[in-house]
């Protein structure tokens, strides 16, 4: 590929699913997932801009240019519809994806996705952009999880590793200032959700300590929500089979408008 954006691909299959990782996470986070999800389907799953292997990609940090990125690789791929996964922010990088080219996006799954309201807890994430070692990535993920949930020791290597590239940590922390700036985020205007016609799932855990689930109230009545009992913000690494399941369901839902529904399971 001539752009500098990086995906991971497995398995082979006529549906293609693209899998946004959150802030300082990195493709290898949804191995567990896509695991689960194959064989039948094809996994991309990328390296956000400024993360990983996609580090050095022109403008990396917001999700803006995030979006506009992945729109261009799928493009590039010649794939014509995809379904959407994106956990925090890379769900707010997800859900610009498909405001701008809702034709090409088959649905939508968005885990505790960023951009949904003004709060969040910006000490902890300056703290986790910053954490060189893996005691101290260890630390940040377990106060980002559930009080049931240890943080894997994969993850725990591959982030401590993903740091020690030349110019990964400063990237972080200079991602993390603007994304956390006065301890507010960014909005995506909520009266825009209303125009997403594919099948659209939310899931939150109820313990979230990053962004609270409490921002997934008042969505769209053809979005489907997800509360998830006492897991945290990283939803992916806590509940992998369960994320694979509800992406597996959101897929094989109809296009608008499905009935609503609140659903509650324990990870």
């Amino acid at each position: 590929m001539i752009s500098s954006l990086y995906a991971a691909e497995r398995g082979t299959g006529s549906k293609t699913i693209v899998f946004l990782h959150g802030f300082g996470g990195s493709h290898e986070v949804w191995r567990e997932v896509t695991s689960a999800l194959l064989p039948g389907i094809r996994a991309l799953s990328y390296d956000l801009p400024g993360h990983g292997l996609s580090l050095d990609f022109p403008g990396s940090g917001p999700a803006k240019t995030a979006a506009r990125a992945v729109l261009a690789d799928i493009a590039a791929r010649g794939l014509k519809r995809v379904h959407l996964v994106g956990h925090s922010m890379g769900g707010a990088v997800a859900t610009l994806i498909a405001l701008a080219e809702p034709e090409k996006i088959a649905s939508l799954t968005l885990l505790a996705p960023g951009g949904f309201g003004t709060e969040i807890n910006g000490p902890l994430l300056r703290r986790y952009a910053a954490a060189a070692d893996k005691d101290e990535v260890r630390a940040c993920l377990a106060a980002m999880s559930g009080p049931q949930s240890l943080p894997s020791e994969r993850i725990v290597d591959i982030l401590a590793d993903m740091r020690r590239r030349p110019g990964q940590l400063q990237k972080l922390v200079e991602i993390a200032a603007a994304m956390t700036r006065d301890d507010r985020q960014g909005v995506i205007p909520r009266e825009q959700f209303d125009t997403l016609n594919m099948p659209v799932m939310v899931v939150w855990g109820t313990d979230d300590a990053v962004l609270p689930f409490t921002q997934a109230d008042d969505l769209p009545v053809h979005f489907h929500l997800h509360h998830v009992l006492k897991a945290g913000h990283m939803l992916v690494e806590e509940a992998p089979g369960l994320i694979a399941e509800v992406v597996r369901r959101n897929m094989n839902r109809r296009s608008r408008r499905p009935r609503p529904g609140l659903e509650t399971a324990t990870g």
